[in-house]
């Protein structure tokens, strides 16, 4: 193999593989239960296939427009204001992305520059540092308080500078489970006041919240929505996470300058997709009742393995439940996720992976997005160790 040097070394140093990737492929070779990577085993709703089948078969197959369908982005519109009182216009500050991740890089992208100072929680979805390294920003890492992962906003306050670009926050949060309140959102207020300080808000589990808990999206709060770019994901909401499509809302004057970079990553995404979400989005039902539909399968999970040896850590949001081990084994988080997925066919993510540290809390992270067959499998084999 060539060794990458001069003017051929790489500009993302120490970041490999990531983790899904390799988790789901160890999965794979070792024929075991996928509980590592966020996906849905089980299909979309009929209705939607059939309407992207519709038109691609009416022939909207060529570019959309480069922000999006209008009908999609006015359909966006109207939702955000009936869940949340926020306004937005659908022409000027909705576009529609090739998916959350794609989103977020090139929200990052189109304002951190080198030496600009950001805000992670740990611990934190993967995607952010790599493009916060890339764009030559510097990370500022708050640690999220163990056990509830909640967060301490004095922490916060004191990293806080006259570099500080932009704070990055994850709403029902991905690994952890936990969600930000309405007296984290008064706080996070008091914190970016009178500051030009950007918010990148992922919210991608915004209908995946469980316990009768409201999504405290930073739409909610005029004084935060007007310098936030909030990112939402149609692949989490509607079990379609193979089609990456997600969405930007963020005020006129930020939008412009995401789309200077958007225009040129992405330009457009898929356009029958679009069409046939526009219309999917009448059937309020479905978003309305994601979360009792996932939270029954979350109460499965936990019902399965209440006998086990794990410590259940309480999950608010998202699908992904996370177990501490720390009564059962000594081994690092990665070793032991890796006997489970080699010896016990069922493959978890290590949370030591989201700190950049590698912190080793001993706990792993399940997706229970899966059918009862598949979680009640993954239960029975938990309950063994």
């Amino acid at each position: 193999m060539v060794k990458l040097q001069g003017n051929l070394s790489p500009k993302l140093h120490g970041i490999g593989e990531s983790i899904f990737a390799t988790m789901t492929r160890m999965a794979n070779e070792n024929q075991a239960i996928n509980l590592s990577q966020g996906f849905p085993d089980f299909n979309c709703p009929k209705k939607l296939i059939d309407l992207v089948a519709k038109y691609m078969k009416e022939g909207y197959n060529q570019y959309a427009p480069m922000p999006g369908v209008l009908k999609l982005k006015e359909k966006i519109a109207i939702k955000t204001e009936e869940m949340y009182g926020a306004s937005y216009d659908p022409d000027k500050e909705i576009i529609i992305t090739a998916g959350a991740t794609q989103a977020l890089f090139t929200a990052i992208t189109s304002f951190v520059k080198e030496k600009d100072e950001i805000i992670l929680f740990e611990p934190a979805y993967d995607s952010y540092l790599p493009a916060i390294l890339l764009n030559k920003g510097i990370p500022k890492y708050v640690k999220m308080n163990k056990g509830d992962y909640s967060i301490n906003w004095a922490d916060v306050k004191k990293m806080i500078s006259f570099k500080t670009k932009m704070i990055i926050l994850n709403s029902p949060h991905n690994p952890s489970g936990s969600v930000l309140t309405h007296h984290d959102l008064l706080e996070l207020e008091k914190i970016v006041n009178n500051r030009d300080i950007i918010i990148l808000s992922d919210e991608v589990y915004e209908h995946i919240i469980f316990d009768g808990i409201q999504h405290e999206s930073i739409t909610r709060y005029p004084s935060l929505r007007d310098k936030s770019l909030v990112i939402s994901s149609f692949g989490k909401t509607y079990h379609t996470t193979g089609w990456k499509m997600g969405y930007v809302l963020a005020p006129e004057q930020l939008m412009n300058e995401f789309k200077k970079v958007f225009q040129f990553n992405v330009f457009a995404v898929n356009t029958p997709i679009q069409y046939a979400y526009a219309d999917f989005l009448d059937d309020k039902d479905h978003y309305l009742e994601l979360s009792h539909f996932y939270q029954k399968k979350r109460d499965l999970f936990i019902d399965g393995i209440k006998d086990s040896r794990f410590k259940i850590i309480p999950c608010k949001g998202t699908y992904f439940q996370c177990l501490g081990y720390e009564e059962i084994s000594e081994k690092n988080d990665i070793d032991f996720c890796t006997e489970l997925t080699i010896r016990n066919k069922l493959a978890s993510i290590p949370v030591s992976v989201f700190y950049h540290s590698k912190d080793d809390e001993k706990v792993l992270r399940f997706c229970f997005a899966k059918s009862e067959d598949t979680i009640k499998k993954a239960t029975e084999i938990l309950c063994k160790i």
